[in-house]
């Protein structure tokens, strides 16, 4: 593939400094060899990274845009994040703040398979917000997941999905844990007519995980749930393309160890490899996002360029009493995580479960 794509960094040091900084990035990013001892036309004018803007952003900090050749990137997602972040993620004085993702990226990876429209019509929910709880905590056997997922699913919830934390340990067996599941929400959703989604984490290496992600089609679930900065962006790429049937939500878990902006990592490029719903830390909750970082995200997602639209999935320490302002502040093309609150209601999970689905589906947005 011929042309480039540009990416943004944001990069701290003096006036004097950022023009040469910014062409060592660029030649980092590219070829990593010293440009005087490269003797290809070809490489030195479609390879060699360009420094197209530098704009000084104050306190320091300077945002640096560099042009990366689109057939660098090949046909593999972990080495798009190798070509725009690899090197240059070991400099601590660099955030890779966004990307310009072109069209011909987008036809690479494909972006959503199902998307906002997708998971919307597999629960008959045109319009309003969508609910979501997790089951836990860590160390709970089958029996006692499967039976907290039928509370939930009695009170109307349209996702019920395992905690990112639920693997294969010896205390909940996947298979066991996921049949059991899909069981008790199976049971609640034929009595009650509503078509609650159980979503299985499935976890491990490829041939593992595709395991899993045969065994949930073969149970008649069509969403699960992935980390992607766990078992790796080609692994979601390759995930994705081979069971186009299941809507992928993706977990945020590591996304934070590296200087990648949030609004990009998870709100950009996990939708572009496939995920159809992204789960992210909401502000205000235990996690330190701010509302600008939260509402860059969201807005990234569903915005799509030229993709299906993804689902932000507002999480990380939700309560109850503030599903008000965050639907406000995010909209109805949102889905709602509450776990941790929603679990402390005991014997009446169902009840505050219930709750949560009418103050969802009755909000009134400003």
């Amino acid at each position: 593939m011929s042309g480039r794509f540009s990416v943004t960094y944001h990069v701290r040091g003096s006036a004097a400094e950022i023009e040469a900084r910014a062409r060592g990035i660029a030649v980092e990013q590219s070829v990593e060899m010293p440009v005087a001892a490269i003797r290809d036309q070809t490489v030195l004018s479609e390879i060699v990274g360009r420094v197209e803007r530098i704009e000084d952003l104050g306190d320091g900090v300077f945002a640096v845009d560099i042009g990366l050749a689109v057939a660098t990137v090949g046909d593999d997602a972990g080495q798009l994040l190798n070509m725009v972040f690899g090197n240059t993620s070991l400099h601590d004085d660099v955030v890779l703040a966004d990307i310009a993702i072109p069209d011909s990226l987008v036809r690479l990876f494909g972006g959503p398979r199902h998307g906002i429209a997708g998971l919307r019509a597999r629960l008959g929910v045109p319009r309003r917000a969508l609910t979501a709880s997790a089951l836990k905590p860590q160390g709970l056997a089958s029996g006692g997941l499967a039976a907290l997922a039928a509370q939930m699913a009695r009170g109307g919830l349209d996702f019920i999905k395992d905690d990112h934390g639920l693997a294969d340990q010896s205390y909940a067996r996947f298979a066991e844990r996921v049949r059991a599941c899909a069981a008790a929400v199976g049971r609640e959703v034929r009595a009650s007519g509503h078509p609650t989604r159980y979503v299985p984490s499935l976890s491990g290496n490829l041939d593992q995980l595709r395991v899993q992600a045969g065994l949930a089609l073969d149970l008649g679930l069509d969403c699960v749930l992935v980390a992607p900065m766990i078992c790796g962006l080609a692994t979601l790429q390759a995930l994705v393309r081979e069971f186009p049937g299941l809507a992928w939500l993706a977990h945020p878990s590591m996304g934070g160890v590296g200087r990648i902006a949030p609004e990009l990592l998870i709100g950009k490029l996990f939708p572009l490899l496939g995920a159809d719903a992204v789960i992210f830390p909401s502000f205000g909750g235990r996690f330190g996002y701010s509302r600008r970082t939260c509402g860059g995200l969201a807005e990234n997602a569903r915005r799509g360029g030229g993709m299906r639209a993804a689902l932000p999935v507002a999480a990380g320490g939700m309560t109850l009493d503030r599903t008000g302002e965050i639907l406000d502040f995010y909209g109805p093309d949102t889905m709602l995580l509450i776990g941790g609150n929603l679990l402390m209601a005991g014997e009446r999970i169902s009840v505050e479960a219930a709750r949560f689905v009418g103050a969802v589906s009755g909000h009134v947005f400003e």
